[in-house]
């Protein structure tokens, strides 16, 4: 069956952003290539972005979070529209209650994590690099 994984651009900080997210899922990166490592006589980069991030990728269980900085030649990400949400399925009610309270520091929460109408442990929040995360458990799906 296919697969889907997440892709986040950022303006200029996906590397911080990136070692935030390994620091509450653990791992390693599988991939990071910065701009200079592409830059060339038909792929010229400015100085000030070479050591920005071309694209990074962090193996969390069976999936791989990826993203990128994006080029200011092609404008700046609008770090306050709807993305679109991540959605982790923990393993464990232990698993959502750390995983949302690390990766919720400096963010704004939406709705708080507990027992949901629909029968899931549940919350939602936009993270302090403004992408936005639903943490769900359910004991029927472990």
């Amino acid at each position: 069956m296919a697969q889907i994984n997440p892709h986040i651009n950022f303006n200029g900080n996906a590397e911080e952003a990136f070692n935030f997210y390994k620091s509450a899922f653990g791992g390693e990166f599988s991939k990071i290539i910065r701009f200079k490592d592409l830059s060339g006589a038909g792929f010229p980069i400015a100085e000030h972005e070479a050591n920005k991030i071309m694209h990074i990728a962090l193996p969390i269980g069976k999936t791989v979070l990826m993203g990128n900085d994006v080029p200011e030649i092609l404008g700046r990400t609008n770090e306050n529209e709807n993305r679109s949400k991540i959605v982790i399925s923990a393993e464990s009610k232990e698993e959502a209650d750390r995983l949302f309270h690390m990766l919720s520091v400096g963010g704004q929460i939406e709705m708080p994590l507990g027992d949901s109408p629909w029968g899931s442990y549940f919350g939602m929040f936009r993270d302090k690099y403004g992408i936005e995360w639903m943490i769900d458990y359910s004991q029927t799906s472990s």
